[in-house]
């Protein structure tokens, strides 16, 4: 004999293994309205299309110092996504004030707590995250708040010579 909290119980079970995470249902419907307003310098990727969670982020400049580069980033969603910003690494070696040579960025909106308060906002979307950094290669490159001091610094004592350092660095490690 079945009894009624066994049959809720096996019910319940059986829907939590079937539900969609928010994550996911959020993703789906993010990924269309990002292919859509992509930026024309970036191209985004699906190792396994199966998993919007976990995608590539291409980037070619196409003015500023990094012109003639090919820059690949990795973008992994978190489960809590969109209470927590998704995790951002630069596959390339770079040199640039805002990007480490291992990858690490300093960008607000990557943060869950910003000083600037642009950090991350459950309002924020993927969009939000691609466009914020295809603008580090732009306008929003800072060499005041720098993570790649080294780089921020040779920039304040010898521009022609960054120049020549970031150039450098395409041609060896983002040649497109």
């Amino acid at each position: 004999m079945i009894s009624l909290s066994k049959k809720v119980k096996k019910e319940t079970n059986h829907v939590v293994n079937t539900r969609v995470s928010i994550r996911d249902r959020l993703l789906t419907k993010e990924v269309q309205e990002l292919e859509t307003n992509l930026p024309s310098t970036c191209k985004i990727s699906f190792p396994n299309p199966n998993e919007l969670c976990k995608m590539e982020l291409t980037i070619s400049p196409d003015e500023g110092y990094w012109h003639g580069g090919k820059f690949k980033f990795v973008i992994d969603v978190p489960e809590d996504y969109n209470m927590m910003p998704p995790k951002v690494k630069c596959l390339t070696r770079i040199w640039h004030p805002n990007i480490t040579e291992d990858g690490a960025i300093c960008l607000s909106l990557l943060r869950q707590n910003s000083i600037d308060g642009l950090g991350w906002a459950p309002t924020r979307r993927l969009k939000d995250v691609v466009w914020g950094l295809n603008s580090l290669f732009t306008d929003l490159l800072n060499f005041e708040d720098p993570l790649n001091i080294e780089a921020a610094e040779h920039f304040s004592k010898d521009k022609a010579s960054f120049r020549a350092k970031v150039k450098d660095f395409i041609q060896r490690y983002a040649r497109r």
